[in-house]
């Protein structure tokens, strides 16, 4: 018969190579795509002109994304109301369309895992489009029928580093269970409900004559993911093995990266500084991680030996990366796709990269076409924060997904209007600065076209779309 001595005997053997597994991933955006000429409408319905509403809309068409998932058409009830929603009215669509995204996430997650949800042990939770109490994960255990006790976590403040940061505390929770002797199977959610900000940040735009981009970027999405710590009944065949992590504050940049707490909802916070100061700190975090990593393969030395699952934050975040550690867009090919398709969506869309980085079609964009079975995932949040850690996928593995019908996406119901509204041109006294811009580089373009044939033509960075321009 076992003891706690023998158990912690085990698992003081297992803790060398930490025996932590992504046996579940699940991704769930909602029906509808919002394009660029969507923010153009809206403008054009409820605000006068304005220098800082043209740039804004300038700045709309060079982000490179081309579409960005949504609750909500742009004829949303609450994004074409004669104000903007306020905070009461923001958490109540939250907590019935935004959780209801999550619990799908999660039956998918749990379906690959190949448990129930009487099987988890732990959930992990963040989101920061949201702040009610009860938190949103106590409404998605109960849609998914967690009756037993489960150790639940919510982590707030921490913004699109969330996804990376639920991993790292799951991964401790994980190993604590482990050291006791007791199975741990961790349910990780992100969740986050960003699109109905729109008329929120616009009233600052205009009232304010502040140049303010989060609503050129983010979007909406749920992901979840189960760890797995190894003990109890047999796991399936991992998707990635977690072997590493790491995480740390750039000092004195809390004023760079945030998300100020308004009446009406939230107020992105992003200075031009971000860029530069994300890019800067890849590269020490990198190769502190390595030397935690035992037993790496000889191969598996500089930035360029990894594919990488990059947080999307930005066109700038991602070609500052790439520029910083030498590598290129085939290594960030499933940040590219996911940034393309379906924008940011905040702490929710890493292990969106994650669970898109193992599909075939992101296989056939590898570099030099070699698929590599070690991952860097990044993300970064504010503080400024970086979240990093590195996973081991496992190239044998078969995606298990849902039958047709298993989960049907929950539908959120729009309003459109009766008429058709115009979509106003780009004025006439920004034709030459757009010009212009066109005319500074098509490096990005190129880059991405290799992930992304239909992509439009873009530059090499946004910064240069802001033509000097502060962001608030």
């Amino acid at each position: 018969m076992s003891t706690l001595s023998d158990a912690r005997d085990g698992a003081s053997e297992q803790f060398r190579d930490l025996n932590l597994s992504i046996t579940g991933l699940g991704v769930e955006y909602p029906p509808y795509l919002l394009s660029p000429s969507d923010l153009d409408t809206l403008c054009a319905r409820h605000y006068p002109d304005s220098p800082a509403i043209q740039k804004v809309r300038m700045i709309n068409n060079y982000t490179g994304i081309e579409t960005r998932s949504a609750i909500g058409t742009v004829d949303h009830p609450m994004a074409n109301m004669d104000r903007a929603p306020t905070i009461d009215e923001l958490c109540k669509v939250f907590l019935k369309d935004g959780v209801a995204l999550a619990i799908t996430a999660a039956r998918k997650a749990l379906h690959e895992a190949q448990l129930s949800p009487a099987d988890i042990t732990h959930v992990v939770s963040t989101t920061c489009t949201n702040s009610a109490n009860p938190g949103f994960d106590h409404f998605v255990c109960k849609g998914l029928g967690i009756t037993q006790p489960v150790e639940k976590v919510l982590l707030h403040g921490i913004g699109c580093s969330g996804g990376l940061a639920c991993l790292r505390t799951a991964a401790n929770l994980a190993l604590g269970s482990t050291f006791m002797g007791r199975k741990a199977r961790i349910l990780v959610i992100a969740l986050e409900i960003s699109s109905l900000l729109v008329r929120s940040e616009l009233d600052s735009v205009q009232e304010l004559q502040e140049t303010r981009i989060g609503i050129t970027l983010f979007s909406d999405c749920a992901s979840a993911a189960v760890l797995s710590n190894g003990l109890g009944k047999q796991d399936p065949e991992p998707i990635y093995s977690l072997l590493g992590w790491d995480h740390r504050i750039i000092p004195d940049t809390e004023q760079d990266l945030g998300f100020d707490i308004d009446p009406l909802g939230w107020k992105v916070v992003l200075s031009p500084r971000v860029p530069k100061l994300t890019g800067a700190i890849v590269a020490p975090t990198f190769n502190d991680l390595l030397t935690t990593i035992p037993n790496l393969p000889s191969n598996y030395q500089k930035a360029s030996d990894f594919d990488w699952a990059l947080h999307p934050g930005g066109a700038t975040i991602l070609t500052g990366v790439e520029k910083s550690m030498s590598i290129t867009p085939e290594h960030m090919r499933a940040s590219y796709d996911t940034y393309i398709n379906h924008g940011n969506s905040s702490s929710a869309t890493i292990l969106s990269v994650m669970d898109r980085l193992r599909q075939k079609e992101m296989d056939d964009c590898a570099p030099d076409g070699k698929v590599k079975d070690y991952v860097v995932g990044c993300a970064f949040g504010p503080g400024i924060a970086i979240e990093m850690c590195m996973l081991k996928r496992n190239l044998n593995h078969v995606r298990r997904v849902l039958v047709d019908g298993d989960i049907t996406p929950p539908m959120t119901e729009t309003d459109p209007s009766d008429g058709e509204v115009s979509r106003s041109d780009t004025p006439v006294d920004l034709e030459a600065e757009v010009e212009a811009t066109k005319e500074k580089g098509d490096v990005l373009e190129e880059k991405l076209e290799k992930i992304h044939p239909e992509i439009p033509e873009q530059n090499d960075s946004l910064a240069e779309a802001l033509n000097g321009v502060e962001l608030d």
